[in-house]
């Protein structure tokens, strides 16, 4: 995907604290971009790293399920292994290929090990032997002697100073591992790459010195709280202002602004007022429509937003919108705007592995083209990596976009009781046979001298009233008397029938 220069926007962060949870929202001219949340309960690990112990190796999958002391074990790819032990550990790097994971590692090896991706659903976190370090201006690579600059960086004077600051620096401070410049880097002095470089050395070495002292599975750094994570990763040139609604936090915040990024300090305030700090910007509004299936178009038109354990589809539908020259202006028009709307959409759901999304049918090539650069354009102001593949001929276009953990919906809501997600009930009447169904089954396998049928006060209902032929034919069919019973607990497609 092509890089294109963000916009020149205002952007706000805002920091809502509670003792339960942590939120995080970033906004463009008022208008919200993103939501991070973090939950005391369910605190997201990743970025922590662990020694955590083998305790079993698939050679068909070339992977190792790895205990690092949390619920489920950890997944980890052969492609982060290499057999490299010492003192009992096996340290992590790249691997050939054709490595087999069975000659790396055993059921029973310690293994270092960085969570790249949380928990999600059914599925463990996913483990990384690329261990990665990050700063306000670097990223530290301790078993790689890679030295990078950031893709967003793209002038070439600029690389380059930058690449020979980070040698000249790496040789001073004597240290063998690899560093990345960040965005955030770009205009760094010397002294404050020197800096940064420093304290990463530090933060390694103790996490060397606790793994001498801790058995797996064992932490042995955590990733900083969301409130730090957000200065350190979020806040650059564009942003004017970090307002926090905690006086707590805003202190905590200052003072590791004050150690790490002094410059931005004047940028950090305290929103003492009554009003909830997200209800003044109207980010309480957007994330309730963020978990809504329909997305409006200002045109008239309408995104149908699907999320499924395997893909997330997206509908474009011209709705109400009937254009004002002809059909296929209205489409052009209508895919155009639900380019900027999906892209958008992505960004504040969250929205992670493979999205397709199924635009109107164009017949004009250069409306595909125009359509696709618009998408494009959009998704480059993403921080998060992402692949977007050419529109088909039947108007569908795929995106993959890297998914670290859980989307806006999966955080905030959970599957209904009643339909057990399926985002459908069965009628009443589907449930009414069903129950028909049961007592024949119970009747041909039991003798009894009459039946109950306890269900839903909607289910009740019917059977008592259109279908109480049935339910007379029934009851002279099996030659047994059929009792009926109310229980308001119960939903539509809950039933029991009881022999009596």
């Amino acid at each position: 995907m092509p890089s294109y220069p963000l916009n020149s926007m205002r952007e706000e962060i805002l920091i809502n604290v509670t003792p339960q949870e942590t939120r995080v929202a970033t906004l463009e001219n008022g208008l919200l971009q993103e939501i991070y949340i973090e939950r005391v309960k369910n605190k997201g690990i990743v970025g922590n790293i662990y020694v955590g112990q083998v305790v079993r190796v698939l050679p068909g999958m070339q992977a190792a399920f790895v205990d690092i002391g949390l619920e489920r074990t950890a997944f980890l790819h052969a492609r982060d292994l290499v057999n490299n032990r010492e003192e009992g550990a096996v340290l992590l790097q790249q691997c050939d290929s054709e490595t087999n994971i069975s000659d790396l590692v055993s059921e029973g090896d310690d293994v270092v090990v960085q969570v790249v991706k949380d928990p999600i659903g059914s599925k463990g976190a996913r483990l990384s032997g690329q261990v990665s370090i990050p700063s306000r201006n670097l990223v530290y690579l301790p078993d790689n002697t890679y030295l990078g600059i950031s893709q967003r960086i793209q002038e070439s004077l600029t690389r380059e100073s930058l690449l020979e600051s980070l040698r000249i620096l790496r040789a001073e401070i004597n240290t063998e591992g690899g560093f990345i410049v960040r965005t955030a880097g770009e205009n760094a002095q010397l002294d404050e790459l020197r800096s940064d470089m420093a304290f990463l050395v530090r933060v390694w070495q103790k996490v060397l010195s606790r793994r001498q002292q801790h058995k797996a599975p064992a932490l042995l750094y955590a990733s900083l709280p969301l409130a730090m994570r957000t200065v350190r990763d979020l806040v650059w040139q564009k942003v004017k202002k970090i307002r926090i609604d905690s006086k707590e936090t805003f202190e905590l915040v200052s003072g590791f602004a004050r150690d790490l990024m002094p410059d931005i300090l004047e940028r950090i305030e305290h929103y003492p007022g009554g009003r909830p700090i997200f209800d003044l910007y109207d980010v309480e509004e957007e994330i309730q429509r963020a978990l809504q299936k329909r997305v409006p178009l200002k045109s008239g038109g309408y995104l149908i937003i699907d999320q499924t354990e395997a893909m997330t589809t997206i509908d474009v539908n011209t709705g109400s919108f009937v254009g004002q020259r002809n059909l296929e202006e209205t489409i052009f028009k209508t895919n155009l705007e639900s380019a900027t709307t999906l892209a958008h959409q992505l960004r504040v759901r969250n929205l992670g592995g493979i999205i397709i999304v199924d635009f109107i049918d164009m017949g004009v090539e250069d409306h595909k083209q125009q359509v696709m650069r618009t998408l494009e354009r959009e998704l480059a102001k993403d921080r998060t990596k992402m692949q977007v593949n050419d529109m088909s001929p039947l108007g569908l276009v795929e995106i993959t976009r890297k998914r670290t953990s859980d989307s806006l919906e999966r955080l905030l809501t959970e599957a209904c009781p009643a339909c057990g997600g399926r985002g459908r009930q069965k009628s009443a009447e589907t449930t009414c046979y069903e129950i028909f169904r049961e007592i024949l089954r119970e009747a041909r396998q039991f003798d009894t001298e009459k039946y109950l049928v306890v269900a839903s006060p909607e289910v009740i209902e019917l059977l008592q009233d259109d279908e109480s032929t049935g339910l007379a034919d029934l009851q002279d069919f099996i030659r047994k008397s059929i009792h009926l019973k109310i229980e308001p607990t119960f939903t539509r497609e809950q039933y029991e029938v009881v022999l009596m």
